[in-house]
């Protein structure tokens, strides 16, 4: 499903803010906002998710239209306001069924349900995105666990005092023996 972003209203929401760098505090900030979408998403998801920013009082020069890994980024340079240029979108969106606008502006959702777009309250999105990122890092931390059948040093110490000390064993304790060995010692067991 494609999204269709309001930027500075879910950026108000997320609590990113901008490191010291060159830049603008706003550029900054944005991008690192930029950035924390784009390790969110799947190279697929970002193909698929456009963002539009706010740019009235933009400096000169500021393009309209940018490509942020992978994710399509627009700032609504010929418009009053990005809520303005989300409609224009969301008229010309070719399967808006597919669509999922992020916003909590009403006239932003009113505009996604006239074309039959799914929305979704920005608060609402963040919270349900960091859940996801949680589980996903969770997920991501249980298969490089250590295994659970290795010994921890506890109890690896209550089994030797238990049983004794063990003669350890060379890994290539097959070498020990002269050729044709366990074949012998297999058919004597038998």
């Amino acid at each position: 499903m494609a999204l269709l972003i309001d930027g500075y209203n879910l950026l108000n929401v997320t609590g990113i803010f901008a490191q010291a760098g060159p830049g603008t505090e706003l550029h900054r900030t944005r991008l690192a906002f930029l950035n924390f979408l784009a390790s969110s998403f799947t190279k697929r998801q970002r193909s698929t998710t456009t963002i539009v920013f706010d740019a009235a009082g933009a400096p000169p020069g500021l393009p309209h239209l940018i490509s942020h890994e992978g994710m399509t980024i627009h700032f609504a340079r010929r418009h009053s306001n990005a809520d303005e240029l989300i409609e224009e979108l969301l008229e010309n969106w070719v399967s808006p069924r597919t669509l999922t606008v992020v916003s909590s502006d009403h006239r932003v959702q009113r505009a996604a349900r006239r074309r039959g777009a799914t929305y979704i309250d920005s608060e609402q999105w963040y919270a349900e995105l960091k859940t996801t990122r949680r589980k996903r890092r969770a997920t991501a931390k249980d298969t490089t666990a250590k295994p659970t059948d290795a010994l921890s040093p506890d109890e690896l110490a209550y089994w030797l005092k238990e049983f004794g000390d063990v003669p350890s064993i060379p890994p290539d304790a097959e070498s020990l023996f002269p050729p044709g060995y366990a074949e012998d010692v297999e058919r004597e067991e038998s």
